[in-house]
């Protein structure tokens, strides 16, 4: 049975879907006015491998990931450069998608704007108003009363009074308690707004999700995810003006993944520490990437080092050497190795234990292939289709062992042939001196070369 860490109740929890077979899923995407940086990898991935291997069990997922596309911070980079909001958005998603499409995320079902669905939000603020749990102030914005709100905290374990002691209002904020939040500010000159009964402006940040993930996946559904960072207040904030509006349990499952960690500090772009996914695809290939994201359990702190990614580089040219050789034939089933691998993500998604069974599958190959068995390929075709259960090892083994990263100062493939080749006519002639020199200069250039009775293959070290 598949069980879940539920943040809601900070223990693991057997999974049961509200309609049988069927999985609701709302995850948290970016607010898009900068690039992708390794944090919001760590999220397209973890939930990316949620959604794989819940499809992999049987169920019908309905995936649903959003994007923020209008807030403060938006708002100010669109200034900072002098374009409308709508453009600087619009580069910002598209780039997102490239950086998920390189990751091998699989699209989600839906992927809804916040601007779309501004009826939605006013008809959920408005509900709010009407039920007495929200007000509009003096200033024309309109809070949520979070003192209503009789569980609020349960999410974070956070108490109320203590929150309260440790909050200040800001001056002429309209506030009547320090804890209430925003759902919608009245607009500022030059800013984008939309008409409202309360007047002219734009939505709140926690109200957004609320409106987007209840009119698409309906008031009640199974899970929601995102960075543990959102945990507070953004998820108790969503928790508390759903549930007052709809008055029905808004979500089963809470899912958070952990922090990226540089030097045992948060990785944050208010720290300065961050680093920007496109960039690290200069250094590191896409895969290389995922499979350090994901060699870690979700819940853990990822500590982001080369000396990792490296480790992530050295372990998949293992994984795919396991597959060079091998022929696609029909993948045994219900092997030990699937049982293991399988037992490993039903245990609340643990990425880390099956991986492991991948390269336990490796060594049973490997040996395989010295005792010349006749099982060598059944053994690697069950280990791509375990991988791509997790979103490994779908390229040709072959060519991802000789591929260079994109902007990689090393030999290109062209070069390392021409090398090849002529150490091939150097070992022909007998000019052991020449093809020495030119193996060492291959070696050099990063690359592994390997002779045998077929002939000489090479690849990237």
């Amino acid at each position: 049975m598949l069980k879940i860490y539920n943040s809601l109740t900070s223990r693991k929890e057997p999974f049961t879907p509200i309609v049988p077979g069927q999985v609701r899923m709302y995850v948290c995407g970016m607010t898009v006015y900068d690039y992708c940086h390794i944090g919001h990898a760590r999220v397209l991935v973890v939930f990316d491998v949620v959604y794989r291997f819940l499809t992999h069990l049987g169920f019908e997922v309905t995936y649903v990931r959003n994007i923020t596309d209008i807030d403060d911070k938006i708002i100010a980079r669109a200034k900072e450069c002098n374009e409308d909001f709508k453009t600087l958005t619009k580069r910002f998603i598209e780039a997102m998608h490239e950086d998920a499409d390189a990751l091998g995320v699989l699209g989600p079902n839906h992927e809804p704007l916040a601007t779309d669905y501004i009826e939605a939000i006013l008809r959920m603020i408005d509900g709010l108003l009407q039920n007495g749990h929200a007000y509009q102030a003096d200033n024309g914005d309109v809070y949520y009363i979070v003192s209503k709100f009789e569980n609020y905290g349960q999410l974070s374990g956070k108490k109320i009074d203590e929150l309260r002691a440790g909050e200040r209002v800001e001056i002429d904020s309209g506030k009547r308690d320090p804890l209430d939040f925003v759902l919608w500010k009245s607009a500022k000159p030059g800013e984008p707004s939309w008409p409202s009964d309360y007047g002219d402006g734009r939505p709140g940040w926690h109200i957004e999700c609320s409106a987007m993930s209840t009119q698409l996946l309906g008031n009640h559904f199974d899970i929601h995810g995102g960075g543990q960072d959102l945990q507070f207040p953004h998820h108790e904030n969503e928790i508390a003006q759903s549930e007052s509006c709809t008055g029905e349990t808004f979500v089963n499952y809470w899912m958070h993944n952990g922090f990226v960690r540089v030097n045992e500090e948060k990785m944050s772009k208010s720290l300065g520490n961050f680093f920007v996914l496109r960039e690290v695809l200069q250094d590191y290939k896409a895969e290389e990437i995922r499979y350090f994201i994901i060699s870690s359990h979700y819940r853990s702190q990822l500590n982001y080092s080369e000396q990792q990614l490296d480790n992530a580089r050295s372990a998949l040219h293992r994984l795919y050497s396991g597959l060079l050789d091998t022929n696609a034939v029909e993948v045994p089933r219900n092997t030990k190795y699937q049982q293991n691998f399988e037992r490993a993500l039903k245990d609340d998604f643990n990425t880390a234990n099956a991986v492991a069974v991948l390269f336990d599958l490796v060594r049973e190959i490997n040996r395989a292939r010295v005792e010349k068995s006749s099982g060598v390929d059944s053994l690697a075709s069950l280990l791509r289709y375990l991988a791509g259960i997790i979103g490994l090892l779908q390229s040709d083994p072959e060519n991802y062992l000789k591929s260079a990263v994109a902007g990689s100062s090393g030999l290109c493939d062209e070069a390392v042939e021409t090398l090849i080749q002529q150490r091939i006519d150097a070992r022909n002639n007998k000019d052991w001196a020449t093809a020495d020199r030119l193996r060492d200069e291959l070696i050099a250039g990063g690359i592994s070369i390997e002779d045998s009775t077929g002939g000489t293959r090479w690849r990237r070290s």
